[in-house]
């Protein structure tokens, strides 16, 4: 991922200094386990540890190293054991042994996947907090609700974060559900028969990785693991996109209930001084399409030619960093957006107000129903007070009070209450109660 896109606590995770850290980590559990068993003498292996861990302090082989020797060999592990070798000397013998070239790959792979997955959790938590935050504070701040891009009925402003809060509740279960399914690592071998040691032998190694055993790999670990976490990715992507898709629409002139936040000394345009546009809801927008894309791509990488091929390797150099960076960009860059928004409450009473009361037209619908009238007589009584109200300007609550049918059916009061805020909102605090319940 570009550096414009790239936090840096994400960003060194895949560097390609850590990675080759990571596959060195794993080299190194093998032989303990090995050294464990006698297969490596004490003394070998007390210069084995003490060399890798020099090493390790200083930051692992240098890339540099492993892309001149690859140039040679066409072979990116073998380039990193060669360069491996070339630090600590002859007893790198044992770096490698019984392992196949994926064994330290897909299992290094995984536990890159954790430790990023992490950072994204703690991105989660605080989008999360945030939202909590200003569904509290905006329950009882009444606007008008709109479908199809048209006035439909009032509702609680409140309600947009508490929606977006529990579908970030959501997408917090997956992913800790397709993270534990990545948490997997597997040492079995070239085409997954442990043909050099038995699946004890593996799961020991994993566990000191903190890693389980992949019950059934080839030479890799299957790619529908992976598969899952990305689709992930996408869902997270088409929340975040969900939202900015709102907020977008909320910054337009003709709407303006809210604002970005808008820093001293930002610009909005080159050409129009006055522009305050919603930069950030647009950028990550465009930041939800990437991250759909690289749940097909995932998925592509499932089926593999017999025990493996390297169809999916090229994807996954791109595809795991790139959608692990956007990701904690793009929900942090949202959870700045959602902390310092303006929102507009006088715009929002303005076009509440613009709206009118015929907004209450369905209550009255259902009223007259419940009171004995045909379902086609009360639309029609509605639907000419409501129409004149649109036409002439004359309040709609009135209208209804006045109409001669209506009046038979329902009481002052009644039309009264039904045209009223607090009756169109009365059902918002046991919303909120259900959506803060412990596991929804």
């Amino acid at each position: 991922m570009i550096t414009r896109y790239t936090r840096p606590e994400m960003g060194e995770i895949w560097t390609e200094r850590r990675k080759y850290q990571v596959w060195l980590e794993v080299e190194l559990a093998v032989c303990q386990e090995l050294a464990t068993r006698g297969d490596i003498p004490r003394k070998d292996w007390r210069l084995l540890l003490g060399s890798v861990q020099k090493l390790l302090k200083k930051g692992g082989v240098k890339p540099e190293r492993v892309d001149f020797f690859e140039a040679q060999t066409r072979h990116d592990v073998i380039a990193f054991t060669t360069a491996v070798a070339e630090e600590i000397g002859p007893i790198s013998r044992y770096i490698h042994f019984g392992l196949t070239s994926s064994d330290v790959v897909d299992t290094a792979l995984s536990l890159q996947l954790v430790q990023a997955s992490q950072l994204i959790r703690a991105d989660l938590e605080r989008i999360l907090q945030l939202l909590k935050r200003k569904a509290i504070e905006h329950k009882k701040t009444a606007t008008i609700g709109r479908s199809h891009g048209i006035y439909a009925e009032p509702t609680s402003f409140g309600l947009k974060f508490l929606g977006w809060y529990v579908e970030w509740k959501r997408n917090l279960k997956r992913w800790d559900q397709a993270v534990e399914g990545v948490r997997f690592g597997k040492l079995s071998g070239a085409v997954g028969v442990n043909a050099h040691w038995d699946t004890i032998f593996e799961a020991k190694v994993l566990k000191r990785l903190g890693l389980q055993r992949e019950p059934v790999s080839t030479q890799v670990i299957p790619r529908d693991r992976h598969a899952e976490l990305m689709n992930v990715f996408a869902l997270c992507g088409a929340t975040l996109e969900r939202m900015a898709i709102e907020l977008r629409h909320l910054q337009r002139t003709e709407v303006g209930e809210v604002l970005e936040g808008f820093r001293k000394g930002q610009k909005g345009s080159s050409a129009m001084p006055h522009k305050r546009n919603p930069i950030s809801s647009e950028n990550i927008t465009g930041c939800a399409r990437l991250l759909r894309s690289y749940s097909q791509a995932a998925l592509e990488n499932v089926a593999l030619w017999h025990e493996r091929d390297i169809s999916h390797s090229a994807v996954e150099r791109v595809i795991v960093p790139d959608a692990f960076c956007l990701l904690d960009y793009a929900i942090n860059r949202m959870a700045n957006v959602v902390e310092n928004l303006d929102v507009r409450k006088d715009r929002i009473r303005s076009n509440l107000e613009k709206a009118g009361s015929t907004v209450f037209s369905g209550h009255y619908l259902l009223a007259l129903v419940k009171s004995g009238v045909t379902r086609e007589d009360a639309y029609q009584w509605v639907q000419k007070c409501a129409l004149e109200s649109l036409e002439s300007g004359q309040d709609f609550v009135k209208l209804m009070s006045e109409h001669d049918q209506v009046s038979e059916h329902l009481t002052q009061a009644q039309i009264k209450k039904l045209g009223s805020i607090d009756y169109q909102l009365r059902h918002v605090n046991q919303i909120y109660t259900e959506a803060f319940k412990k596991g929804s």
